[in-house]
């Protein structure tokens, strides 16, 4: 409920270095960032790494170690089918061996340049991190696939809550917790887990918490943001959601304020995701000449955004992001 909107380091400074290595999240704080987001999953010795996934395939060189072959496998999280070597399976030891590379090297291939500098962060290496930085820089953890941890005796709840407290972070004022499940968002509250707690929601599907539960009777994502549901949301202690850029900005480039006036109505904060520069993120009107790998009207569409009164916006590249809100 700000006109400045707060920018938030998605996965760190993720346009500019692989995401979630200390080198992003350092560079995140260089260029302005308000506060960094990472995504929080487990080892099967229980530490919490900070991965986009729990399948690290696709961002760690695990492929090209041959002691980790046999560790390769199938799995159905959330109900998808999903091929590849698993967090959950590897102990932090062995985890720790990894090095860390760029997931969309197409796209960003300047990011892919440093592949192999870096290696997976703990969400204690980044507590420690933000707590030597030069100004207070906050910290937006997502905690990913709680239902799946939960089955398989990895209660996220539990882990997240006593790391936070054992950094001392627990009811900081730089803390937000955000999940695209409520549920474990409760149990982070009972768990004594202050700072702004935020629900995220996409523009398809349903939340993975409420399948498990009701099946194909879960309700969708886009009838949780009804005036009601909001209210709803509020009343159960929550302090904001956070919403799938496509859910306000159209193809043609324009945008859809509604939803962020009824959640600013029902008093919840407004954050959405992700503002980053590429064409092949971009609506279609704000694409440019140069494919998808270039970057397109930028500004625009981030103005735009901002522009609905969303209270915090998170992006890849944060130093612009900063620099279209002090255009403002």
């Amino acid at each position: 409920m700000t006109s400045t909107p707060l920018v938030i380091a998605h996965r760190g400074a993720s346009g500019h270095r692989p995401e979630h290595g200390e080198d992003a999240y350092r560079l995140a704080i260089e260029l302005g960032a308000d506060a960094i987001e990472p995504d929080v999953v487990a080892t099967k010795d229980g530490v919490l790494v900070l991965r986009h996934e729990n399948d690290v395939s696709g961002t760690t060189d695990v492929a090209d170690r041959p002691e980790f072959r046999d560790r390769r496998t199938r799995k159905r999280i959330d109900g998808a089918d999903v091929e590849g070597w698993f967090t959950e399976d590897f102990t932090w030891d062995e985890l720790s061996t990894l090095r860390i590379r760029e997931r969309l090297p197409a796209i960003r291939p300047s990011s892919a340049a440093h592949d192999g500098e870096g290696r997976i962060q703990r969400l204690g290496d980044l507590l420690a991190l933000l707590d030597d930085a030069d100004r207070p820089v906050g910290l937006v953890a997502e905690i990913k696939h709680a239902t799946w941890f939960a089955s398989i005796g990895l209660p996220l709840d539990e882990l997240v809550a006593d790391e936070l407290r054992r950094a001392g972070w627990v009811d900081d004022a730089r803390l937000t917790v955000e999940s695209f499940e409520q549920t474990v968002l409760g149990q982070l509250a009972d768990r004594g887990v202050g700072g702004r707690s935020v629900y995220l929601l996409e523009k398809s599907g349903a939340a993975a918490d409420l399948v498990a539960r009701h099946g194909r009777d879960a309700v969708p994502y886009v009838d949780q943001l009804t005036s009601e549901s909001l209210a709803g949301l509020a009343a159960a202690g929550l302090h904001g959601v956070s919403l799938d850029k496509k859910t306000l900005v159209r193809d043609d480039g324009t945008t859809e304020a509604r939803v962020v006036d009824r959640a600013h109505a029902a008093g919840l904060e407004v954050f959405t995701w992700t503002l980053r520069c590429e064409n092949a993120f971009l609506a279609k009107a704000h694409r440019q000449a140069g494919g998808k790998a270039a970057a397109g009207d930028w500004e625009s569409e981030f103005a735009a955004l901002m522009e609905l009164g969303v209270d915090g916006v998170f992006a890849d590249q944060p130093e612009l992001a900063v620099a279209v809100r002090a255009g403002l």
